[in-house]
Parts: C-alpha cells; structure tokens; sequence
C-alpha cells in the first residue's frame, strides 16, 4: 500500500481560505438582513425571528475567526477557531430544529429535519474531533 503524504496548506492558502469565509459570512448576513430579507424568502415563517439571533453569531464567530487567521495564519488560531465555530453552528442548527421556522409540505419538512439532524450529529463529530488538538494546544501552553 502507498503512504499518500499531504503538505499543509500554505500560507496564501490559509489567508485565502479566510477571505473566502469573511466575504461568504459577510454576503449572508446581508442577505438575510438587508437585501432581499429573510421575509420575501417564502417557506421561512414569523418564528424565524427566534433563531436569526442563533444564525447571526455563528456567521458573525465564522468572520470574526477568519480575521483572526488572516492575520496570524496557523498556530493556536486554527483548532480554536474550527471548534468555536463548529460550536456556534452546532447551536445554531439545535435552534432551527427547536423552532422548526418552516412551511413545508410534509414530505420535505421529513428531509429538511433529516438534514438538520446530520448536520448536529457532524457538528459533534466535529467538536468530539478538535478535542485532543486543544488538549495538546493547552498542554503545550503550561
């Protein structure tokens, strides 16, 4: 069996990586918020409003962390990063399934909650994974 070696990513990589996630958060929240509004969208329902505030601070944590690693690519910004923001989407994805602000026709209200419920599963798959990294990190710290 061949070893396939990996090199990470460079440092161009990173910091266009992060671009990508600031101007895909930064155009979202427009979108949900100015133009054209998650109003006009029409199988969102009123009780959206009690989980934008959930959606608005994973997008916002996902920006925030992407400046973060554009101006210090690698080290400790990337396994803090990746959790912090795989744990605000976590919860923002445990709201919409609370909430459930959809209309939907039965057969696709059954898909869109099979959805949000791999998409938690992954997000504690995600977080289980970035565990032993951020032990080392803070192993590493003392």
């Amino acid at each position: 069996m061949t070893e396939v070696r990996t090199r990470p990513p460079s440092t161009a990589g990173r910091r266009g990586n992060a671009v990508a996630a600031v101007l895909a958060n930064g155009i979202l929240l427009l979108l949900v918020h100015v133009w054209p509004g998650w109003e006009v969208v029409p199988f969102l329902t009123d009780e959206t409003t009690q989980v934008l505030p959930f959606v608005d601070v994973a997008l916002l944590a996902g920006i925030a962390v992407a400046l973060l690693q554009m101006a210090r690519p690698g080290g400790v910004s990337v396994p803090v990063g990746t959790t912090l923001t795989t744990a605000f989407g976590l919860a923002a994805t445990v709201r919409l399934l609370q909430v459930f602000p959809f209309d939907l026709s039965s057969g696709w209200e059954v898909v869109v909650r099979v959805l949000l419920w791999l998409g938690i599963a992954g997000g504690v798959v995600g977080i289980l994974v970035s565990l032993p990294g951020l032990l080392r990190l803070g192993r590493a710290q003392r």
